[in-house]
């Protein structure tokens, strides 16, 4: 199996850029695990409306979460230690980036559909 990703702020609605991201994400191979509001699923993926307290293999963390809303969860974040987080358009937040790469955590500002398509990811 390979490195997993955690989407945050997963969602079914088609148009959301979280939703193309979780069917990008396994047409490229990668596993995912969702977290989002609202249970339901995506690409074969159960949406999971709690942060698990610990996930094996876990590569990249993709946030589709406002920065307001990432306050409630950034402890949660930080605690899963994942090799990098990718904060994606509207879900920049330098607050979360410093704690993260105080703790050896890899940023990145990008866009995962940008990312996987120019072979980035």
């Amino acid at each position: 199996m390979g490195k997993l990703t955690l989407i945050a702020g997963a969602s079914t609605d088609p148009s959301r850029y979280s939703y193309k991201a979780a069917h990008l994400l396994k047409q490229f191979g990668h596993p995912i695990y969702l977290v989002g509001r609202t249970p339901g699923e995506i690409a074969g993926e159960p949406i999971h409306t709690y942060w698990p307290e610990k996930l094996d293999n876990l590569n990249t963390i993709t946030l589709y979460i406002n920065p307001v809303h990432q306050a409630i969860v950034a402890d949660k974040i930080i605690a899963l230690k994942p090799k990098r987080i990718i904060f994606n358009p509207g879900a920049e937040n330098d607050e979360l980036a410093f704690r993260a790469q105080r703790d050896g955590i890899e940023v990145e500002y990008a866009c995962t559909l940008v990312m996987l398509n120019t072979g980035q990811f």
